[in-house]
């Protein structure tokens, strides 16, 4: 899977903080991540006309293609380590076991209970 932004080290930076995954190929617009346990990993690509969606979606507006979902233990711990990394917490929140971020490009994430 491959994730268009427009500064593809700097949101493969992100994540691979956020996931603790390694980086297992660099290029300058091109990132690719992986577990360290093997599986299918995530790629970056630098995209000069990228354009964020908007969350939740809005007739006529940018929507997202895709978003992460994310398993944790604890999601006001794994929150905060996320905003600490740079992502935002969206204003809109749809369920109580599940938080809603954006990544530093504006990607929708979610943070979901184990």
């Amino acid at each position: 899977m491959v994730v268009d932004c427009p500064d593809a080290p700097a949101l493969a930076d992100f994540y691979q903080r956020l996931l603790g995954w390694e980086v297992k190929f660099h290029e300058p617009d091109w990132v690719l991540l992986r577990p360290s346990e093997g599986g299918t990993g995530l790629s970056f690509q630098s995209e000069a006309a990228y354009v964020p969606p908007v969350w939740p979606e809005r007739a006529g507006e940018q929507q997202k293609m895709l978003h992460l979902d994310i398993r944790v233990d604890d999601l006001d711990e794994a929150g905060a380590y996320a905003v600490a990394l740079g992502a935002t917490l969206a204003e809109f929140q749809p369920q109580d076991d599940v938080r809603v971020f954006f990544d530093p490009a504006g990607h929708p994430f979610c943070l979901f209970l184990h």
